[in-house]
């Protein structure tokens, strides 16, 4: 039933909704829509917004094998190899505008991570070797422009001179170096290495998982700890509980294509932890909780986080044989199908809603960062994982 509930609600849903959104005028998607459901044909287009459109279309034509996806992913390729990457100084730019010229010519190695996660998708999906060859064009970028001797650089200019890296940085704090960008590296190398065997990926790939246990990973509380200084040491007091889930199953499938003995390991025993601790603090009237800042707790539901929680409990319940889990992971499906999807004409899914169940009027249906690629690769996990 969970398999047959979440399939109709990509198909005829998710994608459809999506499917409205395409461009065919000035290339791409459409960057914004309100949540009143009112488009923006001449918004922003983000860049991170059209790599994880790029890489859902992807990976709905792998799963579900209609050409039609193909299509839509081949259109948002065009967009992004034509105006969103930077010949000259390398690496993807921020935000384009509705006609694709550049908006904001920021280099961030978050949003350098999901092009590479999606070009290495489409490449799969397509065989077109100019994707694979832009996805490790930027992984060298990354790899040479945003390292240091500690780990990963994270907002620079269009000349690769660092900036204030506010983009990524929450709660009244600015971070150096944060756990989701060497969380979504993991993603996109692990996605490029699984269709390119390069042994240079592999190698960084390692380094970033082995980053995660020996810095990120806060054994004593089981969790993952969220922002950094420039060395790595934590900055603040906060719990992302959906990272937390979410890095769960991102760690098990990057060992899982890397199939590295000792690394694999250790790696499950955090994971194990993290996912018990969630289950335990988190799950609160059948969905997730959204973060912990010092001593108060963040109650919004948030669309991504319940999207990442039913794929990170049904992993839990596939690796630990624990229906505790599979359990958790149904309920907050119901949550999200009852709460969380937008009803209305021409919706998708609420951004978030209070513990009312009461959507956020000020967050957008579509914007930068609101996207297909939390629920629709949900749905695209779940059918996997039901075969």
């Amino acid at each position: 039933m969970l398999k047959t509930e979440i399939q109709n609600e990509l198909e005829n849903h998710i994608l459809p909704f999506w499917d409205s959104l395409c461009d065919y005028e000035r290339g791409g998607f459409y960057g914004f829509m309100d949540n009143g459901l009112k488009l923006d044909k001449d918004a922003p287009k983000g860049v991170i917004l059209h790599s994880r459109i790029l890489w859902f279309y992807s990976n709905c034509y792998l799963v579900l094998g209609k050409k039609e996806y193909l299509e839509k992913a081949s259109h948002c390729f065009d967009f992004l190899k034509k105006y969103c990457v930077d010949r000259e100084n390398g690496g993807v730019y921020w935000l384009m505008n509705a006609d694709g010229t550049v908006n904001d010519s920021m280099k961030h190695t978050y949003c350098q991570a999901f092009f590479v996660y999606a070009m290495s998708s489409y490449y799969d999906a397509s065989g077109d070797k100019e994707a694979l060859d832009l996805a490790m064009s930027v992984f060298e970028t990354i790899e040479t422009r945003c390292v240091d001797d500690v780990a990963y650089l994270e907002a620079q200019s269009r000349e690769f001179k660092l900036i204030e890296n506010d983009a990524l940085s929450e709660n009244g704090l600015m971070a150096d170096k944060t756990m989701n960008t060497v969380l979504h590296l993991i993603e996109a190398y692990t996605e490029l290495y699984r269709v390119s065997k390069n042994e240079r990926v592999l190698e960084r790939l390692k380094f970033q998982l082995n980053l995660t246990y020996d810095k990120i990973y806060d054994k004593d509380g089981s969790k993952l700890l969220v922002f950094f200084d420039k060395d790595m040491n934590v900055i603040g007091d906060i719990h992302s509980y959906g990272h937390d889930i979410e890095a769960t199953w991102l760690l098990d499938r990057a060992c899982d294509i890397i199939g590295d003995a000792e690394i694999t390991e250790k790696i499950s025993e955090m994971n194990e932890k993290i996912a018990a601790n969630i289950a335990e603090i988190a799950f609160k009237d059948g969905s997730i909780l959204n973060e912990r800042e010092n001593d108060k707790i963040n109650t919004w539901r948030i669309w991504w986080v319940q999207a990442e929680s039913v794929v990170g409990f049904l992993n839990a319940a596939q690796r630990y044989n624990n229906s505790e889990y599979k359990e958790i992971a149904q309920s907050v499906w119901n949550y999200i199908k009852e709460s969380i999807v937008d009803k209305r004409q021409g919706g998708e899914w609420y951004s978030q809603v209070d513990e009312n169940n009461v959507p956020a009027s000020f967050k957008a249906t579509v914007d930068p960062w609101k996207c297909p690629y939390h629920n629709g690769r949900m749905c695209l996990e779940v059918i996997k994982r039901s075969e």
